[in-house]
């Protein structure tokens, strides 16, 4: 048998979470033909050498939002790097599938912190589908780096059906709207979609002249409209994914009853977020105990996501996301202009209400609210890089509150500061790689570019589990946890990958083990030319010796990445739910316009 590709003397770890074995893998016209040891490499054939190397399926990331990215560089080059083959987008209620590109825009740029004057002018060029079957029409066309599977958002459809200021203005849906807002989730099933995302949580608003600072359009809908449209979901089997209100929290009782499967089909579900917070230091032990209960006594099919490395969040200046938890001091956020946001607290008696709000502990969101445990990243004056606000307020007879404060209104978008949220133990870390109530991949790549780096989190999870083997206190096989980044997520999410079998298509990844090191945790800063400006990223480069997509070599430790990798249709490709009907394009799809350069 002749191959195209050898991937050679490699231990192959398949995705069914068994051990590792010993064998090539030879790959012909996009797929894998044979796997054993010792095939033969024709004159004709490119060999890679994988001696010393697990062979593993391409990674799956089912929460990012690369929604914006994948149409100004669909390579998706920071996630290839990683040996992420399959992404998800439409997450959090905020797909760009149906409504104008005005509104889209609106809906994803403050919510993802992606700069609004790189995504409108983009959508309003490349946006030529207003359908979830234009939209899927137009991506099979599109030169995918990784494959793309969908949701639909619900903010999306309602901004589309409602109009986007109606929408957010507490006006409830007539029933044709209601009936409209089903008709798409419907059309977006058949178009082979996933399923439906949603939202709760009002934390995060929306950008543009129109609507500025509202909350999302999904948050106004009440749990008649919710149940309605998870009548469909559970219906066709497909998947709900939603976040519950992060400062209330009372509302996850809702989510727990409409996945319960007790006589009815189970709704299947997954939320944000099973993280170890240090907001909420007990959440890693009720959310997996929540998910046990509802998914062993409830009969669902619920997962939480999760994000298998330390969730480590860069702010500059006043400009941080989660001061819209905040009762009163939220005003830093909801003001538009940063020089009134800076006004704002510099005024008398702010300090007082910044303080008073970090104490509210009930209605702690992500954050946990402690300037003592936030340090300076980067800043004019040197001396201050890396010590915490209490080390500064220390040496000033200050408090951690005064000594950001004055450092904020002095340097403003010159002080880079950076504080951990989360996942800062690492027990607890092992204890939530290994839950059965949890998905991983809660990543968000492609959006809050500035601010935080996840890209690589399949090779932050492979490290907690080779450095507790290596300890002796294993806790977790590789194989298993090689599972828990493909076959698991595509046999739940119910798409065609996340295997390395004979006959599947050829997305691969070749890790060399010895590369993961402490280096995975890091985040650097690096050019990103589609939107003309640096953004965080990931750079352990030791790990991954190359990526395959579709059976070609997408990137490779010492070439980089292919030449046509983003440029042409040989790579990744749409990929729909497995029980969705022949998919025929519409008349009115059109042809994408020429990828950017």
């Amino acid at each position: 048998m002749s191959y195209e590709r050898l991937i050679a003397h490699g231990t192959v770890y398949d995705g069914h979470g068994g051990p590792g074995y010993q064998a090539d893998v030879g790959i012909r016209d996009g797929r894998v033909v044979a796997i054993a040891p010792g095939l033969k490499a024709g004159p004709e054939t490119e060999v890679i050498d994988a001696s010393g190397c697990w062979v593993t399926p391409g990674f799956i990331e089912p929460h990012s939002h690369y929604d914006a990215e994948i149409l100004a560089a669909p390579e998706l080059a920071e996630s290839v790097r990683h040996g992420v083959t399959t992404v998800m987008t439409g997450i959090c209620s905020i797909s760009m599938v149906c409504a104008q590109a005005e509104d889209c825009s609106d809906l994803f740029t403050r919510v993802e912190a992606v700069p609004r004057e790189h995504v409108l002018p983009l959508l309003r060029e490349r946006k030529s589908w207003s359908s979830p079957a234009e939209f899927r029409a137009f991506f099979e066309q599109h030169p995918l780096g990784p494959n793309l599977a969908a949701f639909i958002g619900h903010s999306d459809i309602r901004a589309k059906v409602m109009g986007l200021e109606r929408s957010v203005s507490g006006a409830k849906p007539s029933e044709a709207e209601l009936a409209q807002m089903e008709a798409l989730l419907e059309q977006a099933l058949d178009a082979g979609f996933l399923g439906l995302s949603s939202m709760t949580t009002q934390l995060d608003r929306l950008d543009g002249e129109r609507a500025w600072a509202k909350p999302l359009p999904a948050t106004f809908a009440d749990w008649h409209e919710y149940r309605r449209l998870n009548r469909i979901l559970r219906r066709r089997g497909a998947i709900l994914q939603s976040a519950p209100d992060a400062v209330g929290k009372i509302n996850i009782f809702a989510f727990f009853f409409e996945a319960l499967g007790w006589f009815r089909r189970a709704l299947k579900t997954t939320l944000l977020t099973c993280l170890d917070l240090k907001s909420q230091p007990w959440l890693h032990v009720g959310g997996p105990l929540g998910g046990w209960i509802i998914n062993t006594l409830g009969r669902a099919n619920f997962r939480w996501q999760f994000l298998p490395s330390p969730f480590v969040v860069y702010a500059y200046g006043l400009d941080f996301n989660s001061f819209g938890e905040l009762a009163d001091a939220r005003i830093l956020r909801d003001v538009k202009n940063p020089d009134d946001m800076y006004a704002e607290a510099e005024k008398p008696g702010f300090r007082d209400i910044l303080r008073r709000n970090m104490s509210e502990a009930l209605s702690a969101g992500l954050w946990h609210r402690d300037f003592s445990d936030a340090w300076v990243v980067e800043c004019p004056d040197p001396s201050l890089v890396g010590k915490t606000f209490a080390d500064i307020g220390r040496a000033r007879g200050q408090d951690p509150i005064d000594s950001f404060l004055d450092l904020a209104l002095h340097y403003r978008e010159s002080l880079r500061w950076g504080v951990q949220f989360a996942g800062h133990r690492t027990k607890v870390m092992r204890k939530l790689i290994a839950s059965p109530q949890v998905h991983v991949g809660f990543a968000d790549s492609g959006a809050h570019l500035v601010n935080l780096a996840s890209y690589n989190f399949p090779l932050c999870l492979l490290k907690y589990v080779r450095d507790a083997e290596q300890a002796g206190e294993g806790f977790m096989r590789i194989g298993a946890a090689v599972r828990r980044l493909s076959g698991e997520l595509a046999d739940w999410y119910d798409i065609d990958c996340g295997y390395v079998r004979v006959g599947d298509r050829a997305d691969l990844v070749v890790i060399n083990p010895e590369g993961l090191t402490d280096e995975v945790f890091g985040m650097t800063d690096a050019d990103f030319p589609a939107f003309n400006m640096r953004r965080l990223v990931n750079r352990n480069d030791a790990a991954v010796r190359a990526t395959l997509i579709n059976g070609r070599v997408a990137y490779r430790r010492d070439g980089g990445y292919a030449a046509d990798l983003g440029q042409a249709l040989h790579y990744g490709r749409f990929l729909p739910a497995r029980g969705a009907p022949a998919f025929s394009p519409p008349p009115s799809a059109k042809a994408p316009l020429p990828a950017a350069a």
